[in-house]
């Protein structure tokens, strides 16, 4: 019994001592700790970059460049929706699309930042879990326990935002913008440049605005949103979640709202998130 009592004290003792350390770290000793951190994730970042350009015919001949295809799935999938209503402008990026390099570099450079973007979507979770792993000992362990799924579900979110903006939004804005002519005498010949730099930023794009349960998570947890505000405010969100469709997408209605709807749903997750949160904390005040 004697022994039992002693090594929990033990125990105790060492958690106090560990959590003292955390608590007495000075603010040099933070930035030391954040720039392993950052070093790590960097790591990450490269080593699949690296794996992406070496696998350069996968990246740009399947991934970049297939969506202006007509053999790419979405576009396929319109085609039969078009076949099935007998609406023919439902086809989408059935012409081919012309890409022109103009510059000496360009081809090279495009391969080093195609790379680094393919690096950081993919090396994304391991990101994240390192930002993570920075932050979490700033919380308590009650917080660190309900929040354990933090990194899963920003992953999560971050991959299914990118696959959105690529299935769907890339298609659609290639399409439009694409075949957009203002005469007869123009030829559309799309800077290569020009043409990645749509669909890698689309889909970045998209990524970071599927995290906004994350963002709502968080700062329901501080206590700067709550749900009664969030109601309060409803409809002018929603014009902003507009305003940021129409930034992310070509100039078209169509795009838009395919954009906004999910985003409108992300929101209306939101509130319940911060409900939960609120919940959580009123009973917790409670307790004490």
């Amino acid at each position: 019994m004697t022994d039992t009592k002693y090594s929990e004290q033990q125990s105790t003792k060492k958690k106090k001592t560990k959590k003292d350390k955390q608590e007495e770290m000075s603010f040099l000793e933070h930035m030391e700790e954040l720039r392993w951190h950052l070093i790590r994730a960097f790591l990450a970042i490269v080593f699949f970059a690296i794996l992406a350009f070496v696998n350069k015919d996968f990246i740009f001949d399947t991934v970049i460049f297939n969506p202006k295809t007509a053999d790419f799935w979405t576009n396929r999938m319109f085609a039969k929706l078009a076949e099935f209503t007998g609406i023919e402008d439902l086809i989408i990026n059935s012409k081919e699309l012309q890409l022109i390099s103009i510059k000496m570099a360009d081809n090279f450079m495009t391969h080093i930042m195609v790379s680094i973007i393919a690096g950081l979507i993919v090396s994304s979770p391991y990101v994240f879990y390192e930002i993570w792993r920075f932050i979490s000992p700033a919380l308590y362990e009650k917080e660190r326990r309900h929040s354990g799924g933090a990194v899963f579900y920003m992953s999560v979110l971050f991959i299914l935002g990118v696959m959105f903006g690529y299935f769907l939004i890339v298609p659609l804005s290639i399409h439009f913008l694409g075949s957009y002519s203002i005469s007869a005498e123009v030829v559309n010949q799309i800077n290569m440049r020009s043409y990645i730099g749509t669909v890698t930023s689309i889909s970045l794009a998209s990524g970071v605005i599927f995290e906004l349960p994350i963002f709502v998570y968080f700062l329901s947890k501080v206590g700067i949103l709550t749900p009664g505000l969030m109601k309060t405010y409803r409809r002018h969100a929603y014009v902003a979640l507009l305003l940021i469709s129409a930034i992310i997408t070509p100039p078209d209605v169509f795009s838009q709202i395919m954009v906004c709807i999910p985003l409108v749903f992300l929101y209306e997750i939101g509130i319940v998130i911060s409900r939960r949160v609120n919940k959580k904390a009123e009973e917790d005040l409670e307790a004490l």
